[in-house]
C-alpha cells in the first residue's frame, strides 16, 4: 500500500471574468507522504497552503484551468518552495489575465503522468469550462480531481468567456465518466461525489443546456 495520501484545504477570495467579481470558497488539495506532495490549484491563499505543506518538499503546482481563483496564489507559493507551476499551454490567455509578469515554468499535457509519493497523477486535458482545462485521475488512490470540470450535481459553468457548454459535455462523458464508477469526484469548489453518481443526471445535463 501506497502512503499517500489525500489531504483538503479550503481558502477564500475572490473569482474576477468579465468584469464580474464574485466571493468564492475553493478547494485545495494536497497529495503526498510525509515527505513531498504536489498542490493542485493554489487558491488565495499562499501562506495557508506552506502551512498544510509543513516543510514537506513540494514536487509541483499543477493548475486545473487558469481562472484566477485558482491561480491567484501560485507564484509566490512558488517563489517560496521553488516548486515549478504547471498549466496546459491553451489556458494561457486566461493566464495572462492574472499574471502577465509571470509564465508557468511547465506545460501539462494530455496522457502526462505527474507522480508524487510513489502515485500517478494522469493528466485529462478536458476543455469547455476553460480551454486548458485538465482533471488528474490517480488510480491508485481511486480519485480524480476534476477543478471547475465536474461538480456535485453538474458540469462546471460555461456562461463566461473561453468557456463552451458542448465542449464540456464532450470532456466528462468522454474522458471522465468512462472512469470507475466508484471513482470518488474532487472538485474544485463544494462537496466531492463520485462518477457513478453523476453520471446518470449526463441526459439531462444536456437537456438544460449549460
Amino acid at each position: 500500500m501506497s502512503a499517500a495520501r489525500i489531504e483538503h484545504l479550503v481558502t477564500s477570495g475572490t473569482f474576477e471574468l468579465d468584469g464580474g467579481s464574485w466571493d468564492v470558497d475553493n478547494n485545495v488539495w494536497i497529495v503526498g507522504d510525509d515527505e513531498e506532495a504536489v498542490v493542485i490549484d493554489a487558491a488565495h491563499d499562499a501562506e495557508a497552503i506552506l502551512e498544510a505543506l509543513g516543510g514537506r518538499r513540494l514536487v509541483a503546482i499543477i493548475c486545473t484551468h487558469a481562472h484566477n481563483d485558482h491561480i491567484d496564489a501560485a507564484p509566490a507559493l512558488a517563489g517560496r518552495t521553488g516548486a515549478p507551476i504547471l498549466l496546459h499551454p491553451d489556458d494561457l490567455p486566461l493566464w495572462k489575465l492574472t499574471h502577465p509578469e509571470r509564465l508557468p515554468d511547465g506545460e501539462l499535457a494530455d496522457g502526462q503522468e505527474i507522480t508524487v509519493a510513489g502515485v500517478g497523477l494522469t493528466v485529462l486535458h478536458t476543455p469547455g469550462h476553460a480551454p486548458g482545462a485538465v482533471c488528474l485521475y490517480a488510480p491508485e488512490l481511486g480519485t480524480v480531481f476534476t477543478g471547475d470540470t465536474l461538480f456535485q450535481g453538474g458540469p462546471g459553468a460555461t456562461g463566461r468567456s473561453f468557456s463552451h457548454f458542448p465542449t464540456i459535455i464532450d470532456s466528462i462523458r468522454d474522458r471522465l465518466l468512462a472512469l470507475p464508477p466508484q471513482t470518488e469526484v474532487r472538485t474544485g469548489h463544494g462537496g466531492t461525489t463520485t462518477v457513478g453518481a453523476e453520471a446518470p443526471a449526463l441526459a439531462d445535463w444536456i437537456a438544460r443546456g449549460h
